[in-house]
């Protein structure tokens, strides 16, 4: 097939994709950019493939699966980027359980996410999650869609790999966890000891608020513990990543 038009119904798939979240969770799709991340997108949840002329001609041998060619003036107007790579893919969901995930006779770690907004955040916690070794990554459903075109570029695959749970409401999340005893720790500047100061011999579960509000009062009052991160200077909070990237490469430490 080779799209030339825009109002092919192909293009209107895709841009739909793009731009709306509501699309995506009904759907269960997501639209992903560039040769790399192709590269990592498991067959089985791959649905569709879209490439440019000039894409084609430099990287026809590389392409693992059937593929619909876009006219290059085209193929630009379905992308989130700036520089569009040639290569677009619509890919399905993956779909988890918490309660296969939950495994008594290991230690586990957790990431809980409060309503964060910024779409490099997510993505890097995402990364360094699948690095870390998490088990999976929680979120409620004000955090930024994970499915956001930015997201899924910052996670640089990592999506593909670490399992994520979109909670209507963290508090459930929160109990859901407890209740198969992992301790849940709150990222707080009110926190009685610092990260590195606790033994976390068990599985743990670790909550990071919003980049601009933090930790709701609520959900910080459901955490087992309140654990701070030392900062010198005038600094008042590091960013959520960053937060996260320590509490969970500290907890795999010990």
């Amino acid at each position: 097939m080779f799209i030339s038009s825009l109002s092919n119904q192909h293009i209107k798939d895709i841009n739909r994709l793009q731009t709306k979240s509501a699309a995506r969770k009904k759907e269960k799709l997501f639209v992903t950019e560039g040769l790399k991340i192709y590269r990592e997108i498991p067959k089985e949840d791959l649905v569709n493939t879209y490439v440019s002329e000039s894409f084609l001609k430099e990287h026809k041998d590389e392409l693992k699966s059937s593929y619909i060619i876009v006219k290059d003036s085209i193929f630009k107007e379905i992308c989130d980027t700036v520089t569009p790579q040639g290569i677009v893919c619509i890919v399905r969901q993956k779909e988890y359980n918490l309660e296969t995930i939950l495994n008594n006779s290991e230690k586990q770690t957790f990431i809980l996410l409060e309503s964060l907004q910024d779409p490099g955040n997510l993505g890097t916690i995402m990364r360094t999650a699948e690095g870390a070794g998490v088990s999976a990554v929680i979120m409620n459903k004000s955090t930024v869609d994970l499915f956001n075109p930015k997201v899924i570029r910052s996670t640089m695959g990592s999506v593909f790999r670490v399992p994520y749970f979109m909670y209507e409401n963290l508090e459930d999340a929160i109990r859901d966890l407890q209740n198969h005893n992992v301790t849940v720790y709150a990222a707080h500047l009110k926190g009685e000891k610092n990260y590195d100061e606790i033994s976390y011999q068990g599985s743990s579960a670790f909550l990071i608020g919003n980049e601009s509000k933090g930790l709701s009062e609520k959900i910080s009052g459901m955490a087992d513990r309140l654990i701070k991160i030392p900062m010198q200077g005038k600094l008042e909070s590091l960013n959520a990543a960053v937060s996260a990237a320590i509490l969970m490469y500290e907890s795999r430490k010990k």
